[in-house]
């Protein structure tokens, strides 16, 4: 018997409809599916009339489960690992068990589909040809200030996820670190709430921020300007 595969299976990031046929086959075909929340993961397969055996899967019991998902591959089992929504790993669980993984000979197959950060770009109006994945910024004031600073001199669009109870908070730091830049505001993309706000920050932050939802916002490079035509 052959050894099992770890499929990294992209699901939707509010939409249900959002994913991969390709991704729906495997989950279908695979022994087991690492769940980063099992009650996630059962809306996902509710959908799709789907059972299948759970466990949960976070960098705080990767220790705890990672042999038994080793066994499991050995034995010629193929596993899923699922995120809550998008691409499992990007700022969610799951560098730990691809990185020791790989180290065990095991093939790692990517399932792609969707992301916030390439929805939100593809849809913001900013620059596209460059852009920097900064996932969620430290909590203390001064680190994400000096990564602000860092990262604001280089020539390509910043992508930033931030809690909704901290985007204003994060907007205004962004003005005071780089001034008036073009940014995008998106908010529950491919959900029914879905906002996509784009315009230099001071006019942002004189419109509403909802402080619920999932945040994605993107910052513009220096000098690109935001000219509302109407």
């Amino acid at each position: 018997m052959g050894v099992g595969k770890l499929y990294i299976v992209a699901g939707s990031i509010g939409n249900l409809s959002d994913i991969t046929f390709r991704a729906i086959e495997i989950l279908k075909d695979v022994e087991l599916i690492l769940s980063e929340d099992t009650r996630e993961t059962d809306k996902l397969l509710n959908n799709y009339s789907l059972k299948k055996s759970q466990i949960s899967y976070r960098d705080q019991n990767h220790k705890k489960v990672y042999l038994h998902i080793l066994d499991t591959l050995r034995s010629g089992r193929s596993v899923a690992l699922v995120s809550d929504s998008g691409t499992p790993v990007i700022s969610d669980p799951g560098f730990k068990l691809v990185r020791d993984l790989k180290t065990e000979g095991i093939d790692i197959i990517p399932i792609p589909g969707p992301s916030a950060i390439t929805a939100a770009i593809s849809a913001s109006g900013l620059p596209t040809d460059k852009f920097i994945f900064l996932g969620f910024l430290p909590k203390t004031a001064n680190q994400r200030k000096n990564i602000l600073k860092e990262y604001g001199k280089l020539d390509a669009t910043l992508t930033i996820y931030e809690s909704p109870y901290r985007v204003r908070r994060l907007l205004i730091e962004i003005q005071d670190t780089l001034g008036d830049r073009a940014v995008c505001v998106a908010k529950d993309l491919t959900k029914i709430h879905e906002s996509i706000l784009t315009g230099q920050i001071s006019d942002i932050l004189t419109q509403s921020i909802p402080e619920k939802g999932e945040y994605t916002v993107l910052i513009a490079k220096e000098g690109f300007k935001w000219i509302r035509m109407s």
